[in-house]
């Protein structure tokens, strides 16, 4: 394990988390954190010359349908079901005085 993590990290990160770790939690936080640092350690290793950098394994397209207006204004058939009209609306009961 290169990466060694010291105890004033752990305590720090400890504070930002706003955890509260006992000696042992502490000791093995540290163990993870060095094997993460590790792992990344190990992906730099790898060639990645000419691959893009994305945001998603997958391509992302909007898969929103166009907002086009097809049937028109056809009030006058909406209305036709209204049980009161006036003025172009719907008339309906009031709610409250």
């Amino acid at each position: 394990m290169a990466n060694v993590i010291s105890d004033d990290t752990i305590e720090y990160v400890g504070i930002l988390a706003k955890l509260e770790l006992s000696d042992e939690e502490k000791e093995q936080a540290k163990k993870d954190m060095g094997s993460m640092l590790d792992y990344i350690d190990k992906l730099n290793e790898l060639d990645t010359d000419g691959v893009e950098p994305m945001s998603h394994v997958f391509p992302v397209d909007n898969v929103f349908r166009a907002d086009i207006v097809t049937n028109g204004d056809d009030r006058e058939q909406i209305l036709s079901n209204a049980p009161e009209e006036k003025d172009g609306a719907f008339v309906v009961p009031k709610t409250f005085d």
